[in-house]
């Protein structure tokens, strides 16, 4: 009768304890991922209104802390204090200008995290005295932080000729 007893309170807690994790389960909200996609591309829109008016400040606070640049032709730029540096030498370029618009946000299946496409423009003076414009491709990482804002992780571009809109077939929304 005692190891009965045991068993059938061991199968109560365990019981109990699956209901619970159930419930929990059940209460937890799925993640919105059409009001993460609108958060994300108006993070990526607030950024590039920023790097567009060379405000410097609001520039680098779209970049998560431990946030990383793949400028093309250089090394990576690691972290805001170097990405700061990066774009404050870029920004004081005479005649340098950046405009991005990213055209299709996905977001994982955790809602956490994103990744952004787009298409950017460039403008800096050449060696000639001009002005010389590059096209480019991007994607950027973007990550829901702590503070449920939403920051680039990643930033990553390269050359490439004017593009239209970049709209992956499958599994774009």
């Amino acid at each position: 009768m005692q190891s009965y007893h045991r068993a059938g309170s061991g199968l109560f807690l365990a019981a109990a304890l699956t209901a619970g994790c159930s419930r929990a389960v059940a209460n937890h909200a799925a993640p919105d991922h059409a009001a993460a996609r609108v958060a994300v591309l108006a993070a990526d829109s607030a950024w590039a209104a920023a790097a567009a008016a060379g405000d410097l400040d609001a520039s680098v606070s779209a970049l998560a802390p431990d946030g990383i640049m793949f400028p093309p032709g250089g090394p990576p730029v690691m972290g805001r204090a170097a990405v700061r540096r990066h774009m404050q030498e870029a920004l004081a370029i005479p005649g340098f200008s950046v405009t991005w618009q990213s055209d299709t946000v996905i977001v994982a299946a955790s809602g956490d995290l994103a990744y952004a496409l787009g298409r950017s423009r460039y403008t800096f003076p050449d060696s000639a005295g001009g002005v010389d414009t590059v096209h480019a491709k991007a994607v950027s990482i973007w990550r829901r932080e702590p503070d449920g804002r939403w920051r680039a992780v990643v930033d990553i571009w390269n050359g490439a000729p004017a593009l239209p809109p970049i709209r992956p077939t499958r599994g774009s929304e």
